[in-house]
């Protein structure tokens, strides 16, 4: 094991990966000389040169279509979007063309691509440039969606992203990248997609959360404890193929399910699962299933207000008691 901050545990994968195999590069706005605008591929550009480390125009419709066709091709591309945001400029060639082309060819074409890059709030960067966007990838056949919360699970899960044949929306998050955690040093070290990871065991109540929100909620239930709540905490991890046996199972136990994201709550991955817990697990809920989400207004650049707009601990602790029938103080 070796302590690895996120950025760095992402950046050592690609880095292992392109060892391991020639057809993955890199392709990206600033990837290069750069290192990205966080650092996830600072110094690949020394080791691999400009042919498997390539700077891209701005233009993202342009470069993912690149990275579409050298992975029909028979290349691995790894296309990183400075924020995610900017899907909405290549939203053709990510929906129409990536997610559908192993169908429209009859299931003789693949595209084994990554589509990675950061989003989220945390640096007052306003609404062009904070959004969460994974609801999106999620409702569109054909991509499948990571989200990984700890550097370990950014290793584990950008390694199985990569020797995936399928597209893949690799979702980060811009307040992780500092973070750090444990990482395996076995460079065959890989996340199964669709294996959530049951973060914190409980019994009264189930509290499923996705990147900040799950150190949020484990925060949230060390003080849940205190007032004899116990708190389980799950992060689905991917969300294309989403873990749903992991869920159900839980909330038989528990009876109770908070959902917490930081994407808006109307038309988020927390409506997709509540409706999932309702049609699966109904007969085991004694309480409604409750969600968290940013209100539905465009995200603020003052960070005050950035987190007046989206759930914070204290909301979670607050939901929690009132699944749990606990409202009062």
């Amino acid at each position: 094991m070796s302590i690895k901050t996120y950025a760095q545990a992402i950046k050592d994968v690609i880095a292992e990966e392109m060892r391991h195999d020639p057809t993955v590069f890199v392709m990206g706005e600033d990837v290069a000389e750069q290192g990205g605008i966080f650092g996830c591929t600072r110094g690949l550009l020394a080791e691999f040169g400009p042919e498997r480390v390539r700077n891209t125009p701005i233009s993202e419709a342009g470069f993912v279509g690149a990275g579409i066709g050298a992975a029909s091709a028979g290349m691995r591309p790894i296309v990183e979007l400075m924020y995610l945001d900017f899907i909405f400029v290549s939203a053709d060639q990510i929906f129409n063309q990536a997610a559908k082309i192993h169908y429209m060819f009859g299931g003789k074409a693949q595209v084994p691509l990554v589509i990675r890059g950061q989003q989220g709030v945390g640096r007052g960067n306003g609404g062009q440039h904070s959004q969460s966007v994974e609801a999106f990838f999620m409702h569109v056949p054909g991509l499948k969606v990571a989200m990984p919360s700890s550097p370990a699970d950014a290793a584990g899960l950008l390694r199985t992203a990569i020797r995936d044949n399928n597209p893949v929306m690799f979702v980060e998050h811009k307040a992780l990248y500092a973070t750090k955690g444990e990482v395996p040093d076995d460079p065959e070290f890989a996340i199964p997609f669709g294996q959530a990871n049951i973060v914190r065991p409980g019994r009264d109540v189930t509290i499923i959360g996705t990147h900040l929100y799950v150190n949020k909620a484990l925060s949230a239930a060390a003080k849940l404890a205190e007032q004899g709540i116990e708190a389980e905490v799950i992060d689905p991890r991917t969300l294309n193929p989403l873990d749903e046996t992991t869920l159900i199972e839980s909330v038989k136990k528990t009876g109770r399910a908070v959902i917490v994201h930081e994407a808006h709550k109307i038309g988020g991955v927390g409506a997709e699962i509540a409706a999932m817990l309702m049609e699966k697990a109904f007969k085991y809920l004694d309480a409604p299933v409750l969600r968290l989400g940013a209100k539905h207004c465009t995200l603020p650049f003052d960070l005050g207000l950035e987190n007046a707009v989206v759930p914070q601990e204290d909301d979670i602790i607050a939901a929690a008691r009132e699944v749990c029938y606990k409202q009062e103080a």
